[in-house]
């Protein structure tokens, strides 16, 4: 059993390519660190255009699973974060959060909301499984959108 795992770690580590770091960076900034893990991304594949997959994949994965992490600690905040919960806006978001349920996931791609939005659904006790996937189809996207686009803003010698 100890032997895969070892594999595994080697073939992760790769530290000529940085996909380890790509993880740990797309990791911190979905959390509520004020942290991006583009210029990261952007870098490493201008450096290695061979890795366009599992760059984007390696990337997604560490955002995803950062908000799950940004969703637990949601999940545990509740009580601490119900004295403070009888604004109007803050229980027109609610509303809005409740009615739409794991789908608001979606949108944790965005800046400045969508982190927090992690949280605020596990706050509101959103089931977790769903939450995880929209997150990834949201954040997937983002990759797939923002890399392509810098890409193409700047070119030289990248193919896919």
């Amino acid at each position: 059993m100890e032997n895969w795992i070892t594999q595994l770690l080697t073939l992760l580590a790769l530290p000529e390519y940085g996909l380890v770091t790509l993880f740990l960076i797309a990791f911190v900034s979905a959390t509520l660190l004020p942290l991006g893990s583009e210029p990261a991304l952007f870098g490493l594949l201008k450096l290695n255009p061979e890795l366009f997959w599992p760059a984007i994949l390696v990337a997604t994965a560490g955002n995803t699973l950062g908000g799950a992490v940004s969703w637990a600690m949601g999940w545990e905040s509740h009580k601490l974060i119900d004295k403070y919960r009888h604004s109007d806006t803050h229980l027109r978001a609610l509303d809005w959060l409740e009615r739409i349920g794991p789908r608001a996931c979606l949108l944790s791609w965005l800046p400045v909301i969508g982190d927090p939005l992690c949280a605020v659904a596990g706050w509101l006790r959103q089931p977790f499984w769903p939450c995880l996937l929209y997150m990834a189809i949201g954040k997937l996207a983002r990759y797939l959108t923002m890399t392509v686009a810098l890409l193409w803003l700047f070119p030289g010698g990248f193919s896919f």
